[in-house]
């Protein structure tokens, strides 16, 4: 005796009636339904050859519905999330690129070119003279009496 068995949990799915889930059943019934409704209507109208293709064109998307799934969507939820990606929501992507090396060292750059040297040098200097200015700063903030 062998048992069928899905690699993926999630794929599976309890048979109705010949195979088919419930949702397939539903929309299987609903596609002859409509196959019927289309011949008994139009049949006096229309030829039988003519009324026998009106009857798949009117079916097939219920039947189609049944059995359509697109990326774990059934038929409804991936006709509407094409209608908000598409119509409810668009939005033109553009791409801009971004240079994060740039960015950091456009100051740097900018006072090479101006200097015409080397901005990294003069850079680490400012650097350090700002360091020393805070020194000298914290060094006069401190008090140097007995007395408070």
């Amino acid at each position: 005796m062998e048992v069928k068995m899905n690699k993926e949990i999630r794929n599976y799915q309890e048979s109705m009636f010949m195979g088919l889930n419930l949702r397939q059943c539903i929309f299987s019934l609903l596609a002859i339904a409509v196959a019927v409704g289309i011949y008994f209507g139009l049949g006096d109208y229309v030829g039988q050859e003519v009324t026998g293709w009106l009857c798949i064109l009117g079916a097939a998307p219920f039947a189609a519905c049944g059995f359509f799934q697109y990326h774990g969507m059934n038929a409804e939820q991936f006709a509407w999330a094409y209608i908000k990606s598409e119509f409810l929501y668009p939005k033109r992507l553009v791409f801009q690129s971004e240079d994060l090396y740039h960015a950091c060292m456009e100051e740097t750059m900018n006072l090479g070119e101006k200097i015409r040297g080397d901005g990294t040098a003069i850079q680490k200097k400012r650097e350090q003279r700002m360091e020393k200015k805070q020194m000298r700063q914290k060094k006069k903030s401190r008090r140097s009496g007995a007395f408070d």
